[in-house]
Formats: structure tokens, sequence, C-alpha cells
């Protein structure tokens, strides 16, 4: 087996490890107490501030909205990351995006 083959091999083998490790690591979860598929509102905004939506789940990311204090919203999913906040994608109106989930929390439903 020529030495470009072998690189090649194990690069691709490379890949698919690192692949698998972050599909693992950044994945829905229903546990910590994140349900998905349900309304939740905005909390622990100052009533004169607002929520920053992201692209992605990281506070780096590009803003694409903001939410008032109080507004209720769809949990579309969560994902951990560990050592890291944990983020989940929302939905409300035109506006669909990640915001970090100290700032959600669950709306009863009666």
């Amino acid at each position: 087996m020529n030495t470009n083959l072998k690189n090649l091999i194990a690069a691709t083998t490379a890949g698919l490890v690192i692949i698998s490790a972050a599909a693992f690591s950044i994945s829905p979860t229903l546990a910590h107490g994140y349900n998905v598929g349900v309304a939740g509102q905005v909390i622990n905004v100052a009533v004169w501030d607002k929520l920053n939506v992201r692209k992605w789940p990281a506070s780096y990311s590009q803003k694409i909205g903001e939410l008032p204090p109080q507004t209720i919203v769809y949990i579309e999913r969560c994902i951990t990351k560990p050592h890291v906040s944990d983020w989940c994608k929302i939905g409300r109106d035109n506006t669909y995006g990640w915001v970090n989930s100290k700032f959600l929390t669950i709306v009863q439903q009666n």
C-alpha cells in the first residue's frame, strides 16, 4: 500500500472519530430538567433589556433577533456542552434561533 493511501485512510479515520465525539457531546437532551417541544418564557432579563437570539448556540454567534422579558416562545430543543452554558433553540413569530437556557423557564400548561 503506498504512503498516500495510508495517509488518506489515517486522516479519514481520525475525522470520523472527531465527528463521532462531537455528535455525543452536542446532542439534544431531555435530561437536566429540559423539556422539548413545549412553551417557554423569557426570564432573568431586566425590564429595560432584551434577550439576544443567536444564529448558533454561542455567545459570540451572530445576533439574529431579540426578545423582551416575559415573552412566550416555543422551545424546539436544548443542548448541553460540558463546561459551557446550555443553549435552547427557540421560535417566536419570525424569529428562530438559540438562547442561553438560563433565560428560559417552562410554561406550565393547565
